[in-house]
């Protein structure tokens, strides 16, 4: 015999439903689209279930993220959308006859056939001159010009940006999508690096000097990034 009914708590704006079962010995977690599910014993009081979802609550914050990110990624992919680019937004045109992507104005003409492979192409080449502009100012600010190697740009899983320790910063192509101030204070996190090869007190004390407020870009990226 099974019991559903809905908890008296949300996750990410979500509604958690509890389902119960009187067969069910251990709890199990569901997160979908919209939709956080707790499959339980019929022996565990809210009380309890609730101590477990709160310590499984960053996994089921991040699934929900992704799921957000592949709906915003879905709905960008239209004939039409508008998509931010380094501060502009551009709409997306689809044209059947179109073979390379192309921007006319503020409008990205795209292959109909394959607008996804096309956009990132053109996004990771329209972005490096502004990329390696933006290092080299932030390189220059703190005196580290003669470190700086070269510039590029990166398509990584796991990081927005890096230095390595030859001074060759990479920044992802995603953070073109990003606010302004967002791209600006990861190209400054990268080239502080060309200071310290690591996140000590000092190595925050040169991006404060040049950033002050930078904690509201790193928030940002953490809220949101994901919906790049």
């Amino acid at each position: 015999m099974s019991v559903q009914s809905s908890a008296p708590w949300t996750i990410s704006g979500v509604p958690v439903t509890v389902k119960r079962s009187s067969r069910r010995r251990s709890v199990a977690l569901q997160v979908k689209p919209g939709a956080v599910t707790i499959y339980a014993p019929q022996r565990l009081t809210l009380r309890q279930l609730q101590d477990i979802l709160f310590r499984r609550q960053e996994w089921v914050e991040h699934h929900l993220a992704q799921y957000t990110a592949r709906s915003l990624w879905a709905q960008a992919y239209t004939d039409g959308a508008e998509l931010p680019f380094l501060g502009e937004m551009l709409t997306l045109r689809f044209k059947l006859a179109q073979k390379k992507p192309l921007r006319v104005g503020n409008d990205l003409l795209l292959p109909a056939d394959e607008p996804e492979r096309a956009l990132e192409a053109w996004t990771r080449a329209a972005c490096l001159a502004p990329y390696a502009a933006l290092v080299t100012e932030y390189a220059d600010l703190l005196g580290m010009a003669d470190r700086l190697g070269t510039v590029r740009v990166s398509n990584t899983a796991t990081r927005w940006g890096s230095c390595s320790s030859r001074g060759d910063i990479r920044l992802h192509w995603k953070l073109s999508r990003a606010p302004l101030e967002v791209l600006r204070y990861v190209a400054l996190h990268e080239a502080a690096h060309l200071l310290e090869m690591n996140h000590s007190p000092r190595y925050w004390a040169h991006v404060s000097r040049v950033m002050p407020g930078w904690q509201a870009q790193r928030l940002w990226l953490r809220e949101y990034g994901q919906a790049l």
